[in-house]
This record gives C-alpha cells, structure tokens and sequence, in this order.
C-alpha cells in the first residue's frame, strides 16, 4: 500500500456521537454533543470526553465534577445535531428538543436523557488541560440501559445499526456486525502466517 505523509491531525475515524448532559448547582441542565469521547479504563469503568473551555457545558463540568454520557440511537439524530450547534447560554436546550430529563441515581445534578438507550453516569476523576480542548475523566459510577439494550447477564449488548458515529463533519450509521472478538484465533484465518 502506497501512504504519502500529510498534516498531523486526529483522524481516528468513526468516533461515537454522544449527549453529554450537566448542570450547575441550581440544576439548571445542558446537553453537549461530543464526538471527542472514549473509553479510558475498563477497572474501574472511565470514559473521557474532550471540551473546549469556551463551551458552555465546560464550566459546568468543572465546577459540578459530574456529567452522563447518553448515547443516542439513530432515532435521536436531528436533536444530536441541534445540540452540538446551539449553545445553552441561549436557551434550554431540552425545552426546545423535547427530551426529557431523568434525575441521576448517584450524581448531584447532572441528568440523565431519557429518549437515549445508554446513560452512564460519570464522576470526573481528572482534568487534563490540552490547547484546544480540556480532558475530562470520569469514573462510571452507574449505567442505565433500555431493555432492548439489556443482556440477559446483565450486559449492554448495543444494536449497531441504531446507533450513531461521527466522521469529518458528517454523521454515519455503524451498519452490520462483521466479526466478534476473538474470531481470528477461533476460525485459526492467520494460522497460515504463523
């Protein structure tokens, strides 16, 4: 394969399209879209989100140490986008989408999405300060998933072709299952270069 080099840049591609949803200490909440997001740590669950300081929701978050992660089904598209093209120092950002707020089990003030299938409520652990954006850590300290989403061993078995990622500007369905983890050792496919 011939590569040519070309400008450094974060082309880790497909991300997922998140809701992250936070509130001051009145409770008055926000939602943020995000595709800067990902999983940090396994033990304990962390997931980081990126932020740049002038949004809205950064002093939220800092101040609070709390926000939910709401993955959204494609079902949600239209308001995933608003709400990463408005701020929520103009207006209440689910009065006007309609969502709906459901308090937190464990958190403070930060609501969970009710419309999105997957909530994970997250306390931040740490902030790393970068130049664009700032990195919050944050620990998952409970998940909340639709019965359609539910594992019988208590799992969250996500339905692909619902959910959404992000990609240079432009919103994109993850399509089929290909493989499951693991499958090259069962089916032995690089036995032949061993």
């Amino acid at each position: 394969m011939s590569k040519q080099s070309v400008e450094p840049g974060t082309h880790l591609y497909p991300v997922p399209a998140v809701m992250v949803s936070c509130a001051d200490e009145n409770t008055k909440a926000n939602i943020i879209t995000i595709a800067w997001t990902g999983v940090v740590s396994s033990q304990p669950p962390t997931v980081g989100i990126g932020v740049r300081p002038s949004r809205y929701s950064y002093d939220l978050i800092r101040e609070s140490g709390e926000f939910v992660v709401n993955l959204p089904d494609d079902q949600l598209l239209a308001e995933l986008d608003y709400c990463g093209v408005v701020s929520g120092r103009d207006l209440d950002k689910f009065s006007v989408t309609g969502l709906t707020q459901v308090s937190p089990d464990l958190l403070q003030s930060a609501p969970l999405i009710d419309e999105c299938p997957v909530s994970l409520e997250c306390e931040v652990v740490k902030r790393v300060s970068l130049k664009s954006h700032d990195y919050f850590i944050g620990r998952v300290v409970r998940t909340h998933v639709a019965k359609q989403w539910a594992g019988d061993d208590g799992s969250v078995v996500p339905l692909p072709e619902e959910m959404v990622s992000y990609a240079s500007g432009t919103y994109y369905s993850l399509g089929r299952p290909m493989a499951e983890h693991g499958f090259s050792l069962k089916e032995q496919i690089l036995a032949d270069h061993e």
